[in-house]
């Protein structure tokens, strides 16, 4: 069913950036200028340590338990260097990549195992609870909410489970339009083994060129493509999941009423709940025509109303997006563009030549009544250029001592604007200071019927503690968020960063269930301790 030739890996990523270091970008001297001009403060150089001089404790793995895991998986499939462990002490957000940068990289895990298959990871999960060892699953490693933390909770040792040797496209059903993918398998090697037989997913993240099926699948991520396709857990028609009791499957069927979904106890679970292995997923022919188009408003407000038409109407362009003023202005300068007043929309529409024709023309009708003015293709094209480069800037801005960060949530239509002022004001609250201002832009990326979501990113001078002055913004944006009507997260996921406000989110009775569903799946509590879900005390 595969072809051996497909490539299925990717760079290993940076210990301490985004992505692959051959791709890492140097910032222009005089674009830093007009940066700190912009920040109104004096930017300090922050280079990362060199590798060799950071250091991680000992492994804590007893020689039992690694006898336990090596009978399991072989042991040139468990490692213990510094290098391996370091690559899997956390995520990328910006937090994240701080504490690595400045050399301190604990907690990292004890070990790092690459399982085969579901039958090597369900008998690592059953070694993992009889030996109260805790397992973090690692997919691409993009998380960017603490997800991947490899926190110990009550027990002695931690290890990361990492799939990426479950990279297989398992079955096939052209019939019906679906597949089965290995949870291992990353997004561009999804669409490859898919575009064999002239299929395709079409989910594209942001983290698209390292994320994973089965972290797709664990976060509830939420693609470019989402206004046409739908969120990843809209293409799931099945889930196999390994947990320290058992196999769990679930779904399968076109629609079932065989009482609750357990898709969505897994869907969104993040590894608390069991270790999804395999993923059956809808699929579609790939697109003979693409058609892209940018569009202007006056502000802010009028395009969040056209794409609100949009998304309440019998036709939707397969992506849709408007920014607000600021990152239009940002977007136009980092691409050497005259900016243009007010706010740009950019759209796409995939189909055939007939389906996109017709649909783009009821698009184009409404966006014309709602006040919006066609600038063409152009300025699609510069975004999709750039669409997966903007961590890279990111990390380069960081070296530059410029702390830029993103944070998401999703309202209702009527609560979205407003939410949009208070997170704005919360954070240029938190960030504007002796040690400079703050740039903080806004776009909305996915639209619902009854709402969308707002996709916030914030520069400003790191300052001498940028961890301190990060936590400080985000904790004031996400109490903002919670008291104006929004979700702790739109697509990002809970890990560790939003797990405060989960309780406030599902509520007390909520937060007991989610815990009696582990109780049943993870009696030990293994499974990624001190992520998602709340703690009997908040």
């Amino acid at each position: 069913m595969t072809d051996d030739t497909t490539p299925r890996t990717a760079p290993e990523m940076s210990w301490f950036a985004w992505g692959d270091p051959a791709r890492a970008r140097e910032l222009d001297p005089g674009l830093r200028g007009l940066i700190a001009q912009v920040l109104r403060a004096r930017l300090t150089e922050r280079p990362p340590v060199p590798e060799e001089s950071v250091e991680l404790a000992p492994s804590a793995l007893t020689g039992p338990a690694r006898a336990a895991l090596t009978a399991v998986v072989g042991e040139e499939h468990l490692r213990t260097d510094d290098a391996a462990r370091l690559r899997h002490a956390g995520g990328k957000s910006t937090p994240d990549l701080l504490l690595r940068r400045s050399g301190a990289a604990d907690p990292a895990p004890d070990a790092v195992l690459y399982p085969a298959d579901h039958d090597e990871v369900q008998r690592l999960l059953e070694v993992c609870s009889a030996e109260r060892i805790a397992v973090v699953p690692f997919g691409g490693g993009t998380s960017v909410v603490g997800g991947l933390t490899p926190l110990r909770g009550r027990f002695d040792s931690v290890i990361a489970l990492d799939l990426r040797r479950l990279d297989r496209l398992l079955s096939l059903d052209a019939t019906s339009m679906t597949a089965v993918l290995g949870a291992g398998v990353r997004g561009p090697a999804a669409e490859a083994l898919l575009a064999e037989h002239g299929l395709m997913l079409g989910h594209l993240p942001q983290s698209h060129e390292y994320a994973t099926i089965g972290g797709y699948a664990a976060t509830r991520s939420s693609g470019q493509a989402s206004s046409g396709y739908g969120r990843f857990e809209d293409m799931v028609v099945s889930l196999r999941a390994a947990t320290p009791r058992g196999t769990l499957e679930a779904g399968g069927a076109p629609a079932s009423a065989a009482g609750p979904d357990l898709r969505r106890l897994l869907l969104g679970s993040e590894g608390t709940l069991g270790v999804i292995t395999e993923v059956g997923v809808r699929v579609r022919p790939v697109p003979e025509t693409v058609l892209d188009e940018a569009w202007s408003f006056p502000d802010f407000a009028t395009g969040v109303d056209a794409l609100r038409a949009l998304a309440q109407s019998d036709t939707r362009p397969t992506m849709a997006r408007i920014l607000d003023e600021s990152e239009t202005f940002v977007g136009a300068a980092l691409g050497g563009r005259e900016a243009q007043a007010g706010c740009q929309a950019v759209l796409g529409f995939e189909g055939t030549g007939a389906e996109v024709a017709t649909r783009s023309a009821v698009v184009r009708e409404v966006l014309s009544r709602a006040g919006g003015t066609p600038l063409g293709a152009e300025p699609v094209a510069h975004w999709r250029e750039n669409r997966f480069s903007s961590p890279y800037l990111r990390d380069t801005l960081l070296s530059a001592g410029v702390l830029a960060e993103t944070l998401e949530t999703a309202a209702s239509w009527t609560d979205l604007l407003p939410l949009y002022s208070a997170v704005t004001g919360a954070l240029t609250g938190a960030l504007e200071g002796e040690e400079g201002g703050a740039v903080v832009m806004c776009h909305v990326s996915h639209t619902y019927p009854t709402g969308a979501s707002l996709y916030f990113t914030v520069a400003t001078a790191a300052g001498e503690d940028p961890l301190a002055r990060w936590e400080g913004a985000k904790r004031a944006a996400s109490d903002a968020i919670v008291a104006n009507g929004g979700t702790i997260t739109h697509h990002h996921a809970v890990g560790t960063d939003h797990r405060p406000w989960m309780a406030a989110e599902i509520g007390p009775l909520g937060a007991e269930v989610l815990r009696a569903v582990k109780a049943a799946l993870d009696p030990e509590g293994v499974l990624n301790p001190g992520k998602l879900i709340p703690d009997a005390r908040d």
